[in-house]
């Protein structure tokens, strides 16, 4: 299976990076949750590198055989701080895939009644 890159759900994939479509760390219906969840492809980017976060931070831990090691913690804390940094680029707008509409009142016959715009 491929990654579509033009879909929310692969530009969710990208970010986190979950690239490798063979060895996938997410599914796609747990992608579209997030995203409903969190309206946006980088919130829910990075709400997917925290829950990548806390499950290394259980399962990976701090592990030392022979000569290999590896430690759970900071890879955890690696992909919190890459949650955080697209947090900040939300909240600064910068990329922000966000599209919002805003609902106003709307009245076609309010300049007939007297009304004047400031």
């Amino acid at each position: 299976m491929a990654i579509d890159y033009s879909t929310d759900v692969g530009r969710v994939r990208l970010l986190i990076p979950d690239t490798d479509a063979d060895n996938l760390l997410l599914i796609d219906p747990q992608i579209d949750a997030l995203l409903s969840m969190e309206g946006s492809v980088k919130l829910a980017a990075a709400t997917a590198l925290e829950l990548i976060a806390s499950n290394e931070a259980l399962v990976g831990k701090v592990i030392t055989t022979q000569d290999l090691s590896t430690d759970g913690t900071k890879v955890a804390a690696e992909l919190r701080a890459r949650a955080a940094a697209l947090r900040q680029q939300v909240d600064d707008g910068v990329g922000d895939d966000n599209v919002g509409l805003g609902i106003v009142d709307f009245d076609p016959w309010l300049g007939y009644r007297g009304y004047t715009p400031c």
